[in-house]
């Protein structure tokens, strides 16, 4: 289908085939799977995916450009196993995607565009794809992301690319930088490096909700200005005595801070007031 790509979308589409079948290695396909994919595009992995499920399973597209989503809506109109969405996913949460299908776990895959990944990881690990007991519908998530995005969510603590996204991603999430894709495996080729980076979502995590808030509130102050010490990003949580009897050292910058250290505040602040 002769389709230009739309800037406006972020759209760069997979087309070397080496590349697709170590995607799909690395995803590990089950026919009994329900799959969600963001962004299909022309079907480079939809029609990788579709032949390796059973007649009961889903493959919930998701695609926001409508040219796109009509086409492959034509391509699979007899094939039940595939729901074609014409939204932008950032507006959607499981309820909307799922309607009255009784999904009790999905495996999501995609090739995101660039310009809205981070935004969109923080979606999907939101409490829009949670089961009402707290626990996630997402099983895994395995996306095409740029390069730059997949080391920050990797990142340890005291390198340069650690930050918020690291913190949050390695807190709900078991996450694996799978493997490096060049820019010649796309048409238009993008600018950047891109990597496949496998989340698995944890069921169980050590925080209350009410904590886990706090936690999400207290990572985001205190990378806002991170070049910051402790003492003066969370002032308004903690004085330098307060930290220091829960052994946080004030005078560090955020960035030396693992998970557990913002798991530990977290859970020692106590709320006066709603946030």
């Amino acid at each position: 289908m002769p389709h230009t790509p739309r800037k406006r979308f972020g759209q760069n589409f997979l087309k070397d085939a080496s590349i697709i079948e170590k995607i799909l290695f690395n995803v590990d396909i089950k026919k009994h799977d329900s799959f969600l994919e963001i962004g299909p595009g022309l079907g480079a992995l939809t029609k990788q995916v579709i032949p390796k499920l059973d007649k009961n399973s889903k493959l919930y597209a998701v695609e926001i450009d409508k040219e796109l989503s009509s086409y492959l809506s034509k391509i699979y109109i007899k094939d039940a196993r595939i729901i074609i969405i014409c939204n932008d996913i950032l507006k959607l949460e499981s309820k909307d995607i799922f309607q009255n299908e009784s999904i009790q776990k999905i495996r999501v895959i995609g090739n995101l565009p660039y310009n809205i990944s981070t935004q969109l990881i923080f979606h999907f690990l939101s409490n829009k794809f949670m089961k009402k007991d707290g626990t996630p519908i997402i099983s895994d998530m395995h996306f095409m992301l740029q390069k730059e995005v997949v080391d920050r969510m990797t990142a340890i603590p005291d390198s340069k690319s650690y930050g918020r996204l690291s913190i949050m991603t390695q807190y709900h999430c078991e996450v694996k930088d799978l493997f490096s894709v060049p820019p010649a495996a796309f048409t238009p080729k993008p600018k950047v490096m891109s990597k496949i980076v496998r989340l698995k979502p944890f069921l169980n995590k050590s925080l209350s909700k009410h904590d886990e808030k706090l936690f999400s509130v207290l990572v985001k102050k205190a990378f806002e200005q991170r070049r910051k010490t402790l003492k003066n990003s969370l002032k308004d949580f903690f004085s330098k005595d307060d930290l220091e009897k829960i052994k946080i050292n004030p005078d560090l910058r955020p960035e030396s801070l693992t998970v557990n250290d913002f798991k530990n505040l977290a859970k020692n602040f106590k709320l006066s007031k709603s946030i």
